[in-house]
């Protein structure tokens, strides 16, 4: 190569690492949290957050103005997996491990955290999109944020996400035959 391809190759190296350095400052806390609520594991959550992030970068068409849509997209369905396979994990668990009993704890602390596991369970048994869906509303994004991170008509978001909260809500009553108590 001659200095001039040098030259342009360093030039380009460094936009894309300035592009990604910004991409992952402006939305990996977002992220990280979204996947946190899903999978209740802040560290595990930040490891997914990283694996979007990685995703992204070697998805070439993912950069620019769509990138955010894109790393929500992508970070929503990773923490729906991974929220999958923890159940998974837990039912064939529990048919080789005997039940261990849990430790004392004080007890709004165990029932915030049946009641988180009640939540996750539900999620679990949604669709992707409903799922997804009310995730990011509950991480308070518009819902034209929301339409870009799923790819949706902005104007049926609102409709999707009270469809959403009816299904999430039947499943619950369903299951528990009590109300949920989280909005």
């Amino acid at each position: 190569m001659d200095a001039q391809s040098d030259a342009i190759a360093a030039a380009v190296g460094r936009e894309t690492d300035r592009e990604i350095d910004d991409a992952f400052r402006q939305n990996y806390g977002r992220i990280a949290r979204v996947i946190a609520r899903v999978t209740g594991d802040r560290g595990r959550a930040e490891e997914l957050a990283v694996d979007a992030f990685l995703k992204w970068w070697r998805h070439t068409r993912a950069r620019g103005a769509v990138a955010p849509a894109w790393l929500y997209r992508t970070a929503v369905r990773m923490a729906i997996d991974e929220l999958r396979r923890l159940a998974r994990r837990t039912r064939y668990g529990r048919l080789t491990v005997p039940n261990q009993p849990s430790p004392a704890t004080p007890e709004d602390v165990r029932a915030l955290g049946e009641e988180q596991a009640r939540v996750r369970r539900v999620l679990a048994t949604l669709s992707r999109r409903d799922a997804a869906l009310l995730l990011l509303r509950s991480e308070g994004l518009s819902y034209q944020d929301t339409a870009a991170a799923l790819g949706l008509n902005p104007a049926s978001v609102g409709t999707l996400i009270s469809r959403a909260q009816r299904a999430f809500r039947a499943e619950y009553v369903r299951r528990y035959d009590t109300p949920s108590t989280t909005r």
